[in-house]
C-alpha cells in the first residue's frame, strides 16, 4: 500500500499556520479540531516547520517559555521529514519508528499535499493485515485436503 491511497481514503486537507501566528492562537486550533500538529507554511504549498503536541510540550517544561508572547516559530520544529505519495506504507512507518515523529507531511517537488499520522499509518498496516489473513484463509479453505 502507498501513502497515496492513504489520502485518497482520507482526503489530502492540511491545517496550515504561519510562523508569525501567536502560539496560543495555534494551540487554540490543535485543541479545537483535536488534532496533533500544525503544518508551518507560509504560502500554504511550502514547509518552514511543523509545530506538534511535542514541541508545546517541550516549550511547558522551559519555565522561562513565556506562552502569551511566543509565536509558532518560536517553537515549531525546523527539520521536517517528508515523503512522497508513491512511499510505502512500510516505509513511512519506519521513518516514523527511527525519528520518533507521529505526523509526515506528503509533498510533491516540495510542494505540501497532504499529511499522514501515526494513526494513518496503523489503520493502512491493519487493512493490509485483515486483506492477507482472508487471502490466505480463503486459498487454505480451498486447498484439497492432503
Amino acid at each position: 500500500m502507498l501513502i497515496a491511497d492513504i489520502l485518497r481514503e482520507k482526503g489530502s486537507q492540511v491545517q496550515t499556520t504561519t510562523a508569525a501566528t501567536p502560539l496560543r492562537d495555534a494551540i487554540a486550533v490543535l485543541a479545537s479540531m483535536r488534532i496533533g500538529v500544525l503544518v508551518v507554511s507560509g504560502d500554504g504549498r511550502k514547509i518552514d516547520g511543523i509545530l506538534s503536541e511535542r514541541d508545546i510540550v517541550r516549550g511547558l517544561a522551559n519555565e522561562s517559555t513565556d506562552f502569551s508572547m511566543q509565536t509558532v516559530g518560536d517553537l515549531m520544529t525546523r527539520n521536517v521529514f517528508t515523503c512522497a505519495p508513491d512511499a510505502t506504507v512500510i516505509s513511512v512507518m519506519e521513518l516514523m519508528d527511527e525519528k520518533r515523529i507521529r505526523h509526515v507531511p506528503v509533498t510533491v517537488k516540495d510542494e505540501l499535499t497532504g499529511v499522514v499520522s501515526i494513526r494513518d499509518i496503523v489503520n493502512a498496516r491493519l487493512k493490509e493485515t485483515d486483506a492477507e489473513r482472508k487471502e490466505l484463509a480463503g486459498y487454505i479453505a480451498g486447498s484439497p485436503s492432503a
